[in-house]
């Protein structure tokens, strides 16, 4: 039996070249494409802006050309959001072609989703076949935090994207040993640097560690050749950190989250270490929020099949751990080039420390990380999956395949019953075909065509209808705030509360007319956003996303007020913690201004 396996992959690795793939292939490829460019498009602006806080840097980056380049939350400047801009940068570009709107802030993610799942059908296809490259497609496109990040507007949509180009480039690089196709992909994960920081190099061990393993090559030139990726990925994100720190900071925004106006100290402090080991402004466990699903539950081996995660991403993860240790176990005497087994080493690396830093970090982290968990599930059970049905005439390739049908079903119906009021049938059925189908494949699989079609339907049907069902439920579901979640509700979190109310007609009004450089001055970035959507106008958000951030200081804004660049102030937002103006400013207009209340709201006229 273990050499089975082996025998069969090297035969396909040949096959490409040998062979013109089967006529069905293209179209069921662009079939592929179209289902999911429908599900992540259909109704797409019933979330509204999404994520405002993200909207509204999108919007502000229209307006100036220095707040797109360094991703501000106003035209004006002041600060930026707390993450690198390329998703900004992609976002802006879309709106400003084609205006801004709903439908622009929110379409860049669902195109970045559908080249995602094309590109990993594409990576999957190269070394296991057209039907396995389906799929994982498949799988990825209704993955339900997939189907949620695919239609909303976080960085995560362009990191995933962007990760799965890096997976392709390394599998065309171990081909052949190819450096330029190494640098690539390290170029590639560079740039998702940009996008969300360090989370974008959790796969960089998986990614060595295949080219190291399967590359036909020598050790030596193995080793350069993985030195050329790092320089390319140092250089693909480290221009834009020298761009911020060389360019003077009297005119630039302030690098909103960091303690020292520093993207380098951003990256590795508050988006770095800090949501790792928790500290540097991060809630997460550090920050007593350990039982809130929304900042993922308690920490610990299983938080991935927790209540946070759990719906998230974990429908396939059984199946992919089961695939993953029964594909090394029988690829374990192949050849060191072996595709399937480099195969398994890349999606499975990049899932087990992805998976094992997100289970244990203890700073901040939310269920919608799981996103990047994605592509490597449905890669592991596709490959595994295909690898162990082409054995199936032996009794261990079978048992396994058997045992991962019925882990999902076990572990759906597990899943299916913590919202048993939705579908409530749904998980009957699965755990039905469960039993069902892993007891066909025990027994053995008869050699008719019709009777093998059918099985490996209901195998394909098993694994993945409660995922697809809840997936497409997903994407049915309008979503806002900051912390999107999955499932037949649109549950969120947004900011901590106490800021003005976007949805006041009467405020945004007001901040429409005026000409001053910003309408408005607010604490907190996620007020200031809501108010800059409403209006259309810029408007300061003090003191950052926490509203500690030391931007604007108080002298900064008597400055602003004395040149008549502030129109009003707006009371309310998050306060203001250690080393942020905020609590200052809001003292100063409390005592040199009059109140007025505006639809509820109490405003400061600051030109009066």
């Amino acid at each position: 039996m273990t050499t089975v396996l082996p025998a069969r992959v090297a035969e396909h690795r040949k096959e490409p070249a040998a062979h013109a793939p089967p006529r069905w292939v293209r179209p069921a490829a662009f079939g592929l494409l179209a289902a999911t460019t429908v599900l992540y498009f259909w109704n797409l602006t019933a979330s509204g802006y999404g994520n405002s806080f993200y909207a509204a840097a999108v919007q502000s980056g229209t307006q100036s050309w220095k707040a797109w380049l360094f991703g501000s939350l106003d035209s004006g400047n002041v600060l930026t959001v707390d993450k690198p801009p390329a998703a900004l940068w992609v976002g802006t570009a879309f709106a400003r072609i084609f205006g801004f709107s709903s439908f622009t802030v929110l379409a860049p993610q669902a195109l970045m989703g559908v080249a995602s799942v094309g590109i990993l059908y594409l990576t999957v296809k190269r070394t296991s076949g057209p039907v396995a490259g389906l799929l994982a497609g498949a799988m990825l496109a209704v993955t339900p935090v997939a189907a949620l990040m695919f239609r909303f507007n976080n960085p995560d949509a362009l990191l995933v994207l962007l990760m799965v180009a890096g997976a392709y480039f390394v599998v065309r690089a171990t081909e052949t040993a190819n450096p330029r196709w190494l640098a690539l992909a390290g170029a590639a994960i560079g740039f998702g640097f940009l996008a969300k920081m360090m989370q974008a190099f959790l796969v960089l061990p998986a990614f060595g560690l295949v080219y190291l393993l399967a590359a036909p090559a020598s050790l030596g030139k193995r080793l350069l050749h993985l030195g050329g990726a790092v320089v390319a990925l140092v250089v693909s994100a480290g221009w834009f950190i020298a761009l911020v720190d060389l360019w003077p900071a009297s005119s630039r925004p302030y690098i909103g989250g960091s303690e020292g106006d520093s993207l380098l100290e951003l990256a590795l402090g508050y988006n770095g270490l800090g949501r790792i080991f928790g500290g540097e402004g991060n809630g997460g466990i550090g920050g007593g929020m350990g039982g809130n699903t929304g900042f993922g539950g308690a920490s610990g081996l299983f938080r991935m099949f927790g209540a946070s995660f759990g719906t998230e991403v974990s429908w396939l993860l059984p199946a992919a751990l089961i695939g993953l240790v029964a594909g090394l176990w029988f690829t374990r005497r192949a050849p060191r080039t072996d595709a399937t087994r480099a195969a398994l080493v890349l999606w499975g690396g990049w899932l087990v420390v992805t998976a094992l830093v997100f289970s244990f970090m203890s700073g901040t982290v939310h269920p919608y990380y799981a996103v990047a968990l994605a592509p490597a599930i449905a890669a592991l059970v596709a490959i595994s999956g295909r690898a162990l049905w082409q054995g199936r005439a032996h009794l261990a390739p079978r048992a396994t395949l058997a045992g991962m049908v019925v882990a999902t079903a076990v572990w759906s119906f597990i899943l299916l019953d913590r919202t048993p009021e939705w579908f409530p049938a749904l998980r009957w059925i699965v755990a039905a075909l469960g039993v069902l189908v892993g007891t066909v494949l025990v027994m053995g699989v008869p050699a008719s065509r019709r009777v093998v079609a059918v099985v490996a339907t209901a195998v394909v049907l098993t694994i993945g209808v409660s995922s697809a069902a809840y997936g497409v439920e997903t994407a049915s579901v309008a979503h806002s705030g900051s912390i999107p979640t999955s499932g037949p509700t649109s549950s969120a979190m947004g900011g901590f509360g106490g800021g003005p109310d976007s949805s006041s007609s009467a405020v945004g009004s007001l901040l429409a007319q005026t000409t001053t450089k910003w309408a408005a001055a607010t604490t907190g970035s996620q007020s200031a956003a809501s108010l800059e959507l409403a209006s259309g106008k810029a408007v300061i958000g003090i003191g950052g996303w926490s509203g500690s951030d030391p931007a604007p200081t108080l002298a900064e804004f008597k400055a602003y007020v004395a040149a008549g660049e502030v129109k009003y102030y707006i009371e309310g937002g998050r306060g203001g913690g250690p080393g942020g103006g905020s609590s200052e400013i809001t003292e100063w207009v409390t005592a040199n201004f009059t109140a007025t209340t505006v639809d509820g709201q109490t405003v400061y006229d600051l030109q009066s």
